[in-house]
């Protein structure tokens, strides 16, 4: 393909690379030097890009790190898969944050696209409890966007990840995702199993849970709920408030499973009630 050159835009084989960031392309030495003022602002090596990259991402300017996607190949190629998977988890970083302002479904693509990539790379580290992660926060971020069959690939994969190394937070997380997807496919039965296995596989620690903890007990509660279990459902509710009330006092602010837990639980005691 014919390259453009940077200052007068005429195509050409024989234009020549700026020598210093090998990105911009010129006629000759005349359109070089008139094009330098417009060009300098954004002539940077690799490792100036690196530089530039990774201080945006210190300071959360998830805009400032997106102005270098399209230099994101280039940066990788050659080096070894713990610098690739350190820049594919900037940009991905940088995208959450941009969906989280916008809402732009363009960043959840993204994601997908540039985690996907992370876990074949953490598969080649041989970091699984990272692969195992990553593979649940695609298939998350694919439900969001209607693949609920990738998803439920991605899920599966995860959870197999979790077995085999023995991975207990990946075995839930994945089993908690599955569980989702059922209960949203109108299988409630096999869906409050699998949640019940997303609970087995990561036990409450003595004073606090984790997140995935909570949002185990969150997604079990209700599915119970639905499911009229109140044998069941009545100790699980009580487990749940607990975790909850704890996370919050460890935060020192009210959250949101301890606000779910206390609407559950008031929930609960109008069922008791009416009991005969």
């Amino acid at each position: 393909m014919a390259a453009i050159c940077a200052h007068c835009g005429r195509q050409g084989l024989a234009l020549k690379r700026c020598s210093n960031c090998k990105q911009a392309s010129y006629c000759g030495a005349e359109c070089q030097k008139v094009g330098w003022k417009l060009h300098k602002k954004t002539c940077l090596t690799l490792r100036e890009v690196n530089d530039k990259m990774h201080a945006a991402h210190l300071g959360d300017d998830w805009r400032e790190v997106l102005r270098w996607e399209g230099r994101m190949d280039e940066t990788m190629e050659g080096q070894s898969d713990a610098f690739c998977n350190s820049v594919l988890f900037i940009f991905a970083q940088a995208h959450a944050m941009g969906f989280n302002s916008t809402g732009n479904r363009h960043h959840s693509n993204s994601i997908v696209r540039l985690d996907s990539q992370r876990v074949e790379v953490l598969g080649k580290m041989q970091r699984f409890r990272d692969q195992g992660e990553v593979l649940c926060r695609v298939a998350g971020q694919l439900i969001f966007l209607g693949e609920r069959q990738q998803a439920k690939d991605l899920f599966q994969r995860g959870r197999r990840v979790g077995e085999v190394h023995g991975f207990f937070s990946v075995e839930c997380r994945s089993c908690l995702g599955l569980g989702k997807l059922a209960g949203m496919d109108g299988r409630t039965e096999e869906g409050v199993e699998l949640l019940r296995n997303a609970l087995v596989c990561a036990p409450l620690s003595e004073g606090h849970a984790t997140s995935n903890e909570l949002d185990a007990l969150q997604d079990f509660t209700n599915a119970l709920f639905s499911t009229h279990a109140i044998d069941e459902f009545e100790p699980l509710v009580l487990r749940y408030r607990e975790a909850a009330k704890a996370e919050s006092d460890k935060n020192g602010r009210l959250s949101f499973h301890d606000f779910h837990s206390f609407f559950m639980s008031a929930r609960l005691h109008e069922v008791l009630a009416s009991a005969p």
